[in-house]
């Protein structure tokens, strides 16, 4: 397989970009100008382009509608203080993603083709990078499979997009939570460590219900006992009990999540006490009696940090402390968003300058 192509580029006759308001940008609406598609057939990627944002055509035997062949990641672009635009980990969302095709069974993507579409992209849009702090330009690169047939079997053609989109914070505010153990998100041998589209419609339907109940999200739990904490909505879950951050070990059935990562790497260098580990609702419940449920808070792409105001399970309303008494996750925002803008030091290499 080749792993690099020249990059075709056909801008777009007249910008958008006039007509965007940076200080009112909802979370996933508003698309900037172009995209990037390249195509697999005949066992590699072809046809590398940068093209118009637009729509698709699809045929309706497409396999990605009848069986699910879909993968994504989640980036974000910024700009350092001198106006360069900066990516976090690039490679690491390459790597992730063609774990997620190696599960799919669908074709890898070569990571410095990757890397070359981003940085590409990002570039020719750049003006598509929102000032504000908090704000980013959002990346989304995906994949589906693209055979026209509805037999069982992985596709043998795919096209992988790139498209972004200017953001404003995923989650303003702290979130109500609520323990859910009627549905599961996912099984250690299951598909839950992908980025796979249909782990997240399986969970519209609990957060629906949550949502009809008041609360923002669902803190997701595994099969045995409904015990073993997993995620919280579409994030990782961190807790910090006692002055020790806690976060739930990956067992299969939890994304390995860049953010994540990225969170206990800044806690060791600081020296602040964190551990990845079987977690349970027991254990928080009693840590919450106890008076030492110090923080909980989701980690991802999206949103960096969102913090947790209340978690109800069953009749027990467990109430954390106002975000501003709390320590790690506001610092571990300040670091991610300090990284972005070129304010904190980057010493472990994450960021690439477009």
């Amino acid at each position: 397989m080749t792993t690099t192509s020249p990059i075709r580029v056909e801008r777009v006759q007249q910008s958008r970009l006039e007509d965007v308001d940076f200080s009112n940008l909802p979370f996933g609406k508003i698309f900037s100008d172009h995209m990037y598609v390249s195509d697999y057939r005949d066992g590699e990627w072809t046809d590398d382009r940068i093209i118009p944002f637009g729509h698709f055509t699809m045929h309706p035997a497409s396999m990605v509608l009848h069986y699910g062949q879909s993968i994504f990641e989640g980036m974000k672009a910024s700009v350092d203080q001198d106006g360069t635009p900066m990516l976090m980990q690039p490679r690491e969302h390459a790597q992730r993603l063609n774990a997620s095709a190696r599960r799919m069974m669908m074709a890898e993507f070569p990571e410095d083709r990757f890397v070359e579409a981003v940085s590409r992209l990002v570039k020719l849009d750049q003006g598509w990078i929102p000032p504000q702090e908090g704000s980013a330009l959002y990346l989304r690169p995906y994949m589906y499979a693209t055979d026209e047939f509805i037999g069982v079997r992985p596709s043998e053609t795919y096209r992988f997009c790139i498209f972004t989109a200017p953001v404003g914070p995923y989650y303003a505010k702290p979130v109500r939570l609520v323990v859910e153990e009627k549905y599961v998100r996912a099984v250690p041998g299951g598909t839950g460590e992908a980025k796979s589209g249909g782990n997240y419609g399986g969970s519209l339907l609990a957060v629906h219900e949550a949502n009809q109940r008041g609360f923002d999200q669902v803190l997701w739990m595994g099969v045995e006992n409904k015990q073993q904490i997993q995620e919280v909505g579409t994030m990782n879950v961190f807790f910090v009990i006692d002055g020790e951050v806690v976060t739930p070990i990956t067992d299969g059935a939890i994304l390995k999540g860049i953010t994540r990562k990225m969170f206990i790497q800044i806690l060791k260098d600081k020296g602040i006490p964190v551990s990845e580990r079987l977690v349970t609702i027991d254990e928080i419940v009693a840590a919450s009696d106890a008076g030492n449920l110090q923080e909980m808070f989701g980690a991802g792409t999206a949103a960096v940090v969102s913090h947790v105001a209340e978690l109800q399970y069953r009749d027990r309303l467990i109430t954390l402390p106002p975000v501003e008494d709390r320590k790690i996750g506001p610092m571990l925002k300040r670091h991610i968003d300090g990284l972005r803008v070129g304010s904190v030091e980057d010493t472990h290499g994450w960021l690439v300058r477009v």
